[in-house]
């Protein structure tokens, strides 16, 4: 289950990641400094969703060695 739960967390950190770019895009014309601030919920949307996949994987392999 817990590994089940890790998955999730790792796709809804690219769909915070999608959704953010597209607010980005949309806000661009209008307000710059609110499109820079998603750009940057983005960036580091996607480093955590590397991060937990990691992290993830590193716990899935010291399971598999026990």
């Amino acid at each position: 289950m817990g590994n089940k739960l890790y998955l999730l967390f790792e796709y809804l950190y690219i769909i915070m990641a999608l959704f953010s770019i597209y607010v980005a895009i949309t806000e661009w014309g209008t307000d710059r400094n609110r499109a820079y601030l998603f750009i940057f919920f983005a960036v580091v949307a996607l480093g955590m969703f590397f991060f937990k996949r990691k992290f993830r994987k590193k716990i899935e392999n010291s399971n598999k060695q026990e």
